[in-house]
């Protein structure tokens, strides 16, 4: 008969790492997720508040593209004008999980209703 005490405390020690380390996985996923959301959101918001702004020329409205990208904590990288419609880039701040790269996000906007 062999003699195999402790090898359940062993076996229990290798389970909890496993699952430690899987609720780690679980929870960076999560923030790169969440921080892909944000990113989109900000892009989509950034997009309208520089097609509102259309009147007002393209540099003002870009600006306006700024300041609501900057509120919602990403930056925008690009920022122009296909007729009347607003092509906005934005990228995250910072990387939710360092050494990834910052999300990034595009989005459209333009004026309802107008004739062509």
């Amino acid at each position: 008969m062999k003699n195999d005490e402790g090898v359940a405390t062993v076996w229990t020690a290798i389970v909890i790492a496993a699952l430690i380390g899987l609720a780690a996985a679980g929870g960076w996923l999560a923030a790169a997720v969440a921080a892909r959301h944000r990113v989109e959101a900000a892009a989509d918001l950034g997009a309208l508040a520089a097609a509102s702004h259309a009147a007002d020329g393209p540099a003002r409205a870009c600006d306006r593209a700024r300041e609501v990208a900057d509120h919602e904590g990403a930056v925008v990288t690009a920022c122009t004008w296909r007729e009347r419609d607003a092509l906005v880039e934005v990228r995250a701040g910072s990387p939710p999980i360092p050494g990834l790269p910052a999300p990034s996000a595009r989005a459209r906007a333009g004026p309802v209703g107008l004739p062509d």
